[in-house]
């Protein structure tokens, strides 16, 4: 009676949402997130078995669960300690389901916190059916332990999700400490999997809803350079009024081109087009007129979206006025086409009830197309879907501690992946503030922007993160507490800076357009230096051998943060779903990678980016280390060229103009690398080229020393 009274309570305050079913075992461990002293009344509650509640002791002293365990049957216990692992095991194989926490305390971070040896090792020993049970948005009630700096809602919508079953075998180690640490490994691995799926298939602007209901509409968000901060509520009016705009200029299902700096308006303007259920094809404006051309033709693009004022002060967007098949419209002519019934629709119809207001889409529809970087060829377009895009946040937010507290200084471009995934959805969804800066280019500008806006979260390539360091007083990144490094790899000499000058560990990451982008990252919870980190949760992978490779291989994966596919070259708007050598589905990331025993990624470079030099497998990126090793302040790259009567060679780009071969020699020496890796030519040049987001262009490169332009240095 008392749990039926309870469960009628707390679905009428917390409109609290059961998903799933727990299948019943001989012996069953259930176990979880912890997010608030709600939880343990929420599961016993909603739970369809009576299992015994292993309680942490500090839960146990609040004199509020004192009064409510004596309505459960329940173990106090302090789950690091030996005796209650026995006292465990003793439990799950007498057949008594048994609930517990593995993280031993509720969050204060806003995710998942460590997890104990303790409940896994019980899992393993006693062959019990591991329960996983999943709580969404506790975290933001007034029951949780966060602090007072945390936006909190009385009352907010909370899910309980229960995922089938699953096993943990006994780990293989030397020591019993080492086969619970691999057993709590396991544990770690199944919860922030399950943590990353628990969020329903919902399109992006059903998400940014359910951000602005559970945050609230008058949360601050977004600011830019005009430092005008707008809140949830008036980034909502805005999308909404250029959602409508939109509608007006294109049709339903339409490829849309953008061409826009980084501002908070271009947020609102994704926001508004994919909300009206067109499909933004976010433009590079550093890849020059035909790169943008063909943009749009791949795209299939009639309209190209973007800004007087954008247009007059960068040359590079002013060269999309000569697109040939599109039209140009510019954001601010749009206005006075606002009429009063639009207004009208916007203040009485599309504010109240904007679930109602906009297109309905699914998640499986495309929500956004970019452009790969080009690096190593010709640019493809990337359709990537909502369930993409999304998938990708939630994987990050089930490995990474992200919270509303945060605030992230966003440079990258928004036609980058990582700047439009992890730079603008991410913290919307999440609540977490976002400052956007127009370009990652102003290495002065950007370190003390992280000063002036009290930025935590920033992130960049290595390239952008070593002319930062350069330019930053030790205390401009005094607020920050992750610093992120992607797309190309994080060099030594940039780790030990951040780690000397500002005091901070650099989370370096690894990703592709193609998985909307990140595949692998380090986290607190699992971190080593020198590799790229885990595989996200739900990111399969497969190695294809790699005839010359000995250690590692082509790396494939899929999951649900892939592409759709890529848009046909000869049927602009439509798009091939990708295919690998392990079938449909999978994707080729054209990376050969080692993974260790623990299951850390490390690249050993690109397939293009490996040379035959008397009949071995050469990666590049060998070359390039030797450089650095012989001269660390500069900026170095290795590329490769036939020659007659010789086979491939390599060459090394440098911008150090003293740098010779024998400084090189002695450099490979030292660090032990073969010789047939030391490049047998050296050019200087004054600036290595960078694509507009920070990777070096290795196709100029190419070109360059195809051509023998310009002379190798004596």
């Amino acid at each position: 009676m008392i749990q039926a009274v309870v469960r009628a309570l707390l679905r009428l305050l917390f409109r609290v949402e059961v998903r799933g079913t727990v299948q019943v075992h001989e012996r069953m461990l259930i176990v979880g997130n912890h997010q608030s002293f709600l939880d343990v009344v929420m599961l016993w509650a909603f739970l369809p078995v009576k299992p015994v509640w292993l309680v942490h002791t500090t839960i146990a002293a609040q004199p509020l669960f004192r009064i409510l365990l004596r309505f459960a049957k329940h173990l106090v216990v302090d789950t690091a300690s030996p005796w209650a692992i026995k006292t465990m095991v003793n439990m799950v194989e007498t057949g008594q389901p048994v609930h517990v926490f593995p993280e031993g305390r509720i969050t204060t971070s806003g995710a998942m916190m460590k997890i104990y040896d303790g409940p896994a090792f019980v899992a393993a020993k006693t062959g019990a059916a591991v329960i996983p049970v999943i709580i969404r948005n506790a975290v933001c009630s007034h029951f949780s332990r966060m602090g007072p700096d945390f936006p909190k809602r009385l009352f907010p919508r909370i899910t309980l999700t229960i995922y089938p079953p699953v096993h943990i075998p006994i780990p293989e180690g030397r020591t019993a400490k080492i086969r619970r640490r691999l057993a709590s490994e396991q544990l770690r691995h199944i919860l922030q999997a399950c943590i990353a799926a628990s969020r329903p298939p919902t399109t992006i602007h059903e998400a940014f809803l359910d951000a602005v209901d559970l945050f609230g509409r008058g949360r601050a968000m977004l600011d830019d350079m005009r430092f005008n901060e707008q809140n949830y509520g008036q980034i909502l009016k805005a999308s909404l009024a250029l959602g409508r705009l939109v509608t007006k200029l294109s049709r339903e299902g339409e490829y849309v081109a953008v061409l826009m700096p980084n501002v908070s308006t271009t947020i609102s303007l994704l926001l508004g087009i994919i909300a009206m259920r067109r499909v933004p094809a976010i433009l590079n404006y550093t890849a020059g007129l035909s790169g943008m051309q063909e943009a749009c033709r791949l795209a299939g693009a009639r309209v190209l979206l973007t800004s007087r004022a954008f247009f007059e002060r960068s040359k590079q967007a002013a060269a999309a006025a000569n697109i040939e098949g599109v039209r140009l419209v510019y954001l601010e002519d749009l206005r006075p086409q606002f009429s009063l019934a639009d207004k009208l629709w916007l203040i009485f119809w599309a504010l109240r009830f904007p679930r109602r207001a906009v297109y309905k889409a699914r998640p499986e529809d495309p929500a956004a197309v970019l452009y790969t970087s080009g690096s190593e060829g010709k640019p493809k377009g990337v359709v990537l879907s909502h369930r993409a895009i999304l998938a990708n946040v939630d994987q990050l937010l089930g490995a990474v501690d992200v919270n509303p507290r945060d605030k992230f200084l966003t440079s990258l471009p928004l036609f980058h992946a990582f700047g439009l995934t992890v730079g603008a959805f991410l913290p919307l969804m999440c609540g977490a503030r976002i400052f956007v800066y127009p370009s990652p280019l102003h290495y002065r500008m950007v370190p003390e922007m992280a000063y002036d806006r009290d930025c935590t979260i920033i992130f960049a390539t290595n390239t952008f993160l070593a002319n930062y360091a350069k330019h930053a007083h030790p205390f401009d990144l005094r607020s920050v507490r992750y610093v992120g490094c992607g797309a190309e790899k994080l060099s030594d000499e940039v780790r030990r800076t951040y780690s000397e000058k500002f005091g901070l560990r650099i989370i370096e990451g690894y990703g592709a357009t193609e998985l909307a982008p990140v595949i692998a990252i380090n986290s607190p919870l699992a971190h080593r230096s020198g590799t790229v980190g885990e595989p996200l949760p739900l990111v399969e992978h497969c190695i294809e051998p790699v005839a010359g490779i000995e250690r590692g291989g082509l790396l494939h994966v899929k999951g649900p943060n892939l592409m759709l596919g890529y848009l046909r070259s000869d049927k602009p708007g439509t798009y091939d779903p990708p295919r690998s050598v392990f079938g449909e589905g999978w994707y080729n990331t054209g990376d050969v990678v080692e993974l260790d025993e623990a299951g850390f990624v490390t690249i050993k470079g690109r397939m293009k980016r490996f040379a035959k030099v008397a009949g071995e497998m050469v990666s590049l990126d060998m070359p390039e280390k030797i450089a650095v090793a012989a001269s660390p302040s500069h900026t170095h790259a290795a590329t490769a060229r036939v020659e007659a009567g010789r086979g491939e060679i390599i060459l090394l780009f440098t911008v150090d103009p003293e740098l010779r071969r024998d400084q090189l020699v002695q450099a490979a020496r030292a660090m032990g690398a073969p010789e047939i890796a030391i490049p047998r030519k050296v050019i200087y040049l004054k600036q290595i080229p960078l694509l507009g987001n920070g990777k070096t262009d290795y196709v100029t490169l190419a070109r360059m020393a195809e051509e023998g332009v310009p002379q190798p240095a004596a």
